[in-house]
């Protein structure tokens, strides 16, 4: 809060030099060789940190979890066609695809668990929530993107072997590996998440690159940029607001409907940016992953105020 993102201010180095010095040719192409084997080796590492019988445990709570994947692949996408529905020419046609795309992202694993810490809420259930989020979110995302946003052109060949080979795949293998590089990458957290992040940033910088060559700059303008934050911050504030309906309309404890809130209304940025450079031509990539970039910053301000505010409140 007091300082800016040290990620985010790598995501904004990599756009602006990408719009001074996009990469093309024979260099745009090793680049785009390399981002496919880093996102390979970044969903390799998550196998490779995520004990299986943390699967087992994920659905422990069903109600819980079953609510917070409901938030995550269900109401998310419902919102966005809505107001897609309802507002149709408020942004340009690439920037409303980043916007439902997000919509079918699954939610984030560290900023999930770390601020419903903060805000006192079931962090043991926020955990289990945000891993079997992101596990189903492999498969989910993509027939989710497939059905709202590309209209059935997720099921070409190309699209599944990709999905396979480049998430799928080296998941599988890391958590088959798990118990001999567990350990390893339990101890070298600060490593990996450097890792991680620079292979999103190399992705971006990638996508980018081929978007300035396409034109971006000239499609989208920064009033554009502005009305894309505002519906970011109106999908969030519903998203909380009948997050918080649900969880006591089920009866759920202060706790465990604190956790439904703010694992609930996340979108993974690690997962959204490599999935969307598998899923999207590399020429509209640049444009949707920005709606994901700011909401990615938009839910981490917001959530952060609302887990300080609710971490004040008495003790039971």
């Amino acid at each position: 809060m007091r300082k800016l993102d040290p990620f985010l201010l790598s995501l904004i180095a990599a756009i602006v030099l990408a719009t001074f010095l996009p990469c093309s040719g024979p260099v745009a192409v090793i680049l785009s060789k390399l981002t496919t084997l880093l996102i390979a080796l970044m969903f390799f590492l998550q196998g490779a940190r995520l004990k299986p019988e943390a699967v087992l445990e994920s659905v422990r709570d069903w109600r819980l979890q079953g609510s917070v994947l409901s938030c995550t692949f269900l109401l998310f996408p419902v919102l966005g066609l809505v107001l897609h529905a309802l507002m149709p020419g408020l942004l340009k046609p690439d920037m409303w695809h980043g916007v439902l795309f997000l919509c079918c992202l699954p939610s984030t694993v560290q900023s999930s668990i770390a601020l419903t810490s903060i805000a006192r809420g079931n962090v043991p259930a926020s955990i289990c929530a945000a891993t079997l989020s992101n596990l189903l979110g492999i498969v989910a995302t993509p027939v989710l993107v497939g059905l709202i946003v590309q209209k059935g052109n997720i099921w070409s060949a190309h699209a599944i072997v990709d999905i396979a080979t480049q998430l799928l795949l080296p998941f599988g293998i890391g958590q088959l590996l798990h118990k001999r590089l567990g350990a390893w990458a339990h101890r070298n957290k600060k490593l990996l998440s450097l890792s991680d992040r620079g292979s999103i940033v190399l992705v971006v910088y990638t996508a980018f690159s081929h978007a300035v060559v396409e034109g971006i700059w000239h499609r989208v303008s920064l009033p554009d940029l502005a009305l894309t934050a505002g519906l970011d911050i109106v999908l969030l504030g519903l998203v909380l607001l009948l997050s918080r309906l649900m969880g006591r309309a089920l009866g759920f404890s202060e706790e465990s409907s604190i956790s439904l809130m703010l694992c609930g209304s996340k979108k993974s940025l690690a997962t959204g940016v490599p999935m969307a450079n598998i899923l999207f031509p590399m020429s509209v990539v640049g444009t949707v992953v920005l709606p994901l970039m700011m909401y990615h910053q938009i839910q981490l301000f917001v959530c952060t105020l609302l887990a300080r505010r609710l971490a004040s409140r008495p003790k039971a």
